[in-house]
């Protein structure tokens, strides 16, 4: 018998969530990014089902009320173990009874499942249809099997990015390592630099991430510092199995200076060492997409070796002619930023 309950138990939660068959751990349906998305003010539902009182999938639905219009937003969600139509039918029809009763004018769903071994016909078979959005929640991403040596690491880089680090190393920046919430301020002032100079709106909730996470050991800011100056930074989130490196900034002026070279092996090697076995560089551009504004970074993380891993794109079941506003104005923000 098949059973929808609301989970309040963080252990049950995070347990599911750790089970060998997940592979690239979903950040977003995590148990501690749902404590970040209520402190910064936005309703969540955390959902269970059962199969005769067994666990068999989760998901995590963030209540969002923006100016481009009201959903529910399951992000990375939802997780299921078996990609059973039963199961997947039973959670989908859930959350549409759950945003009627919210009035919310559609849903959007992101799960983690590999594009080149899932057919998702039983999403389309569910109403859903491509969001207007690009590379929604890293779902083309840059990853690395860390599982083998420092040395085979290293030599599986670009020749450039070995040199960088070599040098970083002999010109000893000081990396600090810390989850206080204190130094977060410092981070954010690299950030505010990097979002002025790149013109992109901040990622709100850098600061609960890193509470919310970091007590629980599973984020750490690395600072590395340069002429007695903080002058470069990254936020890393250690969970299930995985490293991701989530968000980072350097200070523009210190741009020959290696300094994200360093940091991103400093990680790596902090990864190691706690038994990650893949260190997720995030979101890239598209191979294809030379003129992407992301190919910079992209050309950067995949500098340190590794594939690229691409999950489907983000799904949207509309549940109201209000939903085409949104996606005319997502649609048209995509195109703007060359996307």
């Amino acid at each position: 018998m098949l059973e929808i309950k609301e989970v309040n138990d963080k252990k049950q939660w995070t347990n599911f969530l750790s089970k060998k068959e997940i592979i690239y751990y979903p950040l977003f349906q995590s148990w501690n990014w749902g404590e970040v998305q209520k402190a910064l003010g936005f309703s969540i539902i955390r959902i269970g089902l059962f199969d005769n009182d067994k666990l068999v999938a989760v998901c995590l639905i963030i209540d969002i009320i923006a100016k481009r219009g009201h959903y529910l937003h399951l992000r990375h969600g939802p997780v299921i173990l078996d990609k059973n139509i039963v199961y997947i039918n039973a959670i989908v029809n859930y959350v549409k009874k759950i945003a009627k009763e919210k009035k919310a004018k559609f849903i959007r769903m992101s799960p983690l499942w590999e594009k080149k071994i899932v057919d998702i016909k039983y999403l389309k078979n569910n109403g859903c249809i491509d969001a207007p959005i690009y590379n929604m929640d890293a779902e083309y991403c840059w990853v690395l099997d860390i599982s083998k040596s420092e040395k085979e690491l290293l030599s599986d880089m670009r020749k450039s990015h070995r040199y960088l680090i070599r040098k970083s190393l002999k010109m000893h920046i000081e990396i600090s390592k810390t989850n206080d919430v204190k130094a977060v301020d410092d981070f954010l002032l690299l950030y505010k630099d990097l979002s002025d100079r790149k013109h992109f709106v901040p990622h709100r909730g850098i600061r609960e991430e890193v509470m919310f996470f970091g007590q629980d050991n599973e984020a750490l800011l690395l600072l590395a510092s340069w002429n007695n100056e903080i002058a470069g930074g990254a936020v890393i989130d250690f969970v299930g199995k995985m490293a991701i490196y989530h968000h980072g900034a350097t200070l523009s002026r210190y741009r020959d200076i290696p300094l994200s070279y360093i940091i991103q092996w400093q990680a790596i090697l902090e990864a190691k060492k706690r038994g990650m076995k893949i260190y997720n560089f995030w979101g890239i551009a598209p191979l294809n997409q030379p003129n992407h504004p992301w190919q910079g970074h992209t050309l950067f993380k995949m500098g340190f070796g590794g594939e690229v891993c691409e999950f489907v794109h983000a799904q949207d079941i509309p549940l109201s002619l209000d939903y085409w506003r949104s996606w005319i104005i997502e649609k048209i923000t995509k195109k703007l930023k060359g996307y």
